[in-house]
């Protein structure tokens, strides 16, 4: 590890929809206690020691709004662009890289570490964070993910299952999924150019696929769920106190990674 941290810069995607909700307003505007989805993890970005800065991706439409619902009315300082998303996840994601290395940077545009992440997680932590960089720093491309904990089936067509994989190999994968910036803008400049030939869920998928590059899981939480339907906001409400609890012991978290680690990269 070097003795001084690289770049570190959040892309948050928050151009969903309400559609699964059921709702017209989109589930990373939608109140949580008062406060939109989006907050919380814009939150743990603004507080962390990690993050040093942070993009929104959003639908073009919802730009102005959350500029002033959002960044200027909770005063998240970190964010330094709001900008448009695609149709598609990947498109988005492309989107914020091109914001990130094109943008005006103090430091080298592409010496640094991009971490990706969901705007309808909610319960985003330091220690996550923490811990995806310390991964990166030693891989190159990470994604935060929890071992399953159901039997897994493999369906054929006709929904009879054929294949039962063992449940000590698989790993449910969430965001944070973290890239040296350069690695991650090369992938997506790839799959940008060759378009619909290539399909992808995710980002570590754009690197094993595109690049043909190992991704290395971090243990994340099972708290850190993706809110997609109307059931997940009743288990979001049941785990915010722990969260906000968690929220208080972030500098402490920091601290004990720097003391494990002794030096950044």
């Amino acid at each position: 590890m070097d003795t001084e941290k690289k770049r570190c810069t959040a892309i948050v995607l928050a151009a969903g929809s309400g559609k699964r909700m059921g709702s017209a307003t989109a589930k990373q505007f939608m109140l949580l206690e008062g406060r939109p989805i989006l907050w919380y993890s814009l939150k743990t970005i603004e507080e962390s020691k990690i993050i040093d800065d942070c993009i929104i991706v959003t639908g073009a439409e919802d730009i102005e709004y959350v500029r002033r619902e959002i960044v200027e009315k909770y005063d998240f300082r970190k964010v330094d662009a709001v900008t448009a998303g695609g149709r598609e996840r990947w498109e988005s994601v492309y989107h914020g890289l091109r914001v990130v290395v094109q943008g005006d940077r103090t430091e080298s545009k592409g010496n640094g570490y991009v971490f990706i992440h969901d705007g309808a997680r909610p319960f985003l932590t330091e220690e996550m964070l923490c811990n995806a960089h310390r991964e990166v720093c030693r891989h190159r491309a990470c994604a935060v993910a929890v071992p399953v904990k159901d039997t897994i089936k493999i369906a054929d067509k006709d929904g009879f299952a054929v294949k039962t994989p063992d449940r000590r190999l698989l790993w449910a994968v969430q965001t944070p999924q973290v890239f040296e910036t350069e690695l991650i803008f090369r992938a997506y400049e790839k799959l940008c150019r060759e378009g619909e030939t290539i399909s992808v869920t995710d980002d570590a998928m754009v690197i094993e696929q595109i690049l043909g590059l190992p991704v290395k899981l971090v243990e994340g939480s099972y708290g850190n769920i993706k809110i997609t339907t109307p059931e997940d906001m009743g288990a979001a409400r049941s785990l915010l106190g722990g969260w906000l609890e968690g929220l208080e012991k972030n500098c402490e978290n920091f601290k004990k990674y720097v003391d494990r680690n002794n030096s950044f990269c």
